[in-house]
């Protein structure tokens, strides 16, 4: 055994084949409720604490390297350990077994909501109360993901900023790397290149922003001609399984803190620029999602199967967890340097906290359509209200089935 930082010996897993090593992650990905805390601390009780995989500081100097790194951190430590056990193969066939239950269940219930319309049946009322629970699972998660990063002052300003960019329209490829560059130069107190990265950005809101131009337009001669389809329409248009991979690529690429940070680049690309579905369809597959035993980046397949069909989902989905597959499978053993480079550190922490700042706008965008009503707040006020007050990794499939319920009895 080669022996850890601490001085104890790293533990070694089992010799399994490769069969029961897939049917092992396969439970563990057919009980994954209560999202990545739940997920991460079933992994860590099974395979750390009773089998000793590996030692207690291994896990924790794991978990502290895919914290940083986008993705969903508990499949990413399912596909590291099948690697541990069996080599690449067994990191591939333990991340297959640990997202199959999720990807199953939510084709499912994508292809049932398409082929039977449920918002134009009763079902619509249980919808209807699930897009409020959906904000409040939201409102938590930029709550939680900011209270870890934005730890200063600079951070906080680069998340405010990276918010009003994306309420101005500003695409987050412009307003992600001048995140990272900003903040880095924050933290090495460069504050000449920080003036010079924020007229950048002035000047980029000022090129792209949909918004401000806008106002500097002259009005067209028939007005309704250049007025743009309402979010709340769904239009025909169908985008290639090609696009959804990269569309997913893109998502799977940028999720740093968790997966509700991949709401923002899919709601783009979904329900502003493809329109292939309605922010409502949008918050239905978001909800649907947080009842299901998978990570919640899940709803991706929802997403993906309204742009495109069955092939449309299952290219979104690839796309979306082949960085989780790919960092541990082919980088590993690189990332710790990588993390512990001081000045790509920064440049993260940067982008991190622009993330959040995105979160939460898109948060209030998505509130414009959930809340319409009295009745809407006061679902969303009770079930941020349980959602603080009851610890357990339940809380999240329990608020999402109780807000379907009030639903179908309030509207």
């Amino acid at each position: 055994m080669v022996p850890d930082r601490e001085g104890k010996p790293e533990a070694s897993p089992p010799f399994e084949s490769y069969g029961r090593l897939f049917l092992r992650f396969l439970r563990f990905g057919s009980l994954a409720w209560g999202g990545p805390v739940a997920q991460i601390d079933m992994i860590r009780e099974a395979l750390v604490v009773r089998e000793k995989w590996v030692t207690p500081g291994h896990f924790k100097r794991l978990l502290a390297i895919y914290q940083v790194l986008p993705g969903p951190e508990a499949h990413e430590m399912c596909v590291h350990f099948g690697m541990l056990a069996r080599g690449r193969l067994g990191g591939v066939l333990a991340g297959l077994g640990f997202m199959l239950p999720g990807f199953v269940l939510m084709f499912l219930l994508s292809w049932v909501y398409l082929a039977f319309d449920l918002t134009a049946t009763a079902f619509q009322a249980v919808f209807l109360g699930l897009q409020p629970a959906v904000i409040a699972l939201m409102v938590r998660a930029c709550h939680r993901i900011g209270g870890h990063c934005l730890v200063d002052g600079s951070l906080w300003t680069v998340a405010i900023l990276a918010g009003v960019g994306e309420w101005l329209g500003v695409s987050f490829w412009i307003t992600l790397p001048l995140a990272g560059v900003a903040y880095l130069a924050m933290a090495r107190r460069r504050w000449l290149a920080a003036a010079v990265v924020g007229v950048v950005f002035g000047v980029a809101v000022g090129l792209f922003s949909p918004v401000v131009n806008a106002k500097w337009e002259r009005p067209p001669a028939n007005p309704s001609a250049s007025v743009p389809a309402p979010l709340d329409v769904r239009e025909t248009g169908r985008a290639s399984a090609g696009q959804l991979f990269l569309s997913g690529l893109r998502a799977g690429s940028l999720t740093f803190g968790g997966a509700y940070t991949a709401i923002p680049f899919l709601k783009e690309d979904a329900v502003e620029r493809g329109r292939w579905m309605t922010e409502h369809d949008f918050l239905d597959g978001v909800a649907l999602s947080g009842v299901l035993p998978a990570p919640l980046i899940i709803f991706s397949t929802f997403v993906g199967f309204f742009g495109g069909g069955p092939w449309g989902a299952l290219a979104i989905t690839l796309g979306v967890f082949l960085p989780a597959f790919s960092f541990t499978l082919l980088f590993h053993r690189h990332l710790v340097a990588v993390i512990d480079h001081p000045e790509l550190k920064h440049f993260l922490e940067g982008v991190t906290a622009a993330v959040v700042g995105l979160i939460g706008v898109t948060t209030v965008m998505l509130a414009r359509a959930a809340i319409p009503s009295v009745a809407s707040l006061a679902i969303a006020l009770a079930a941020l209200f349980v959602l603080y007050r009851w610890k357990s990794r339940f809380v999240v499939p329990a608020v999402v089935a109780l807000a379907g319920i009030t639903g179908a009895l309030v509207f």
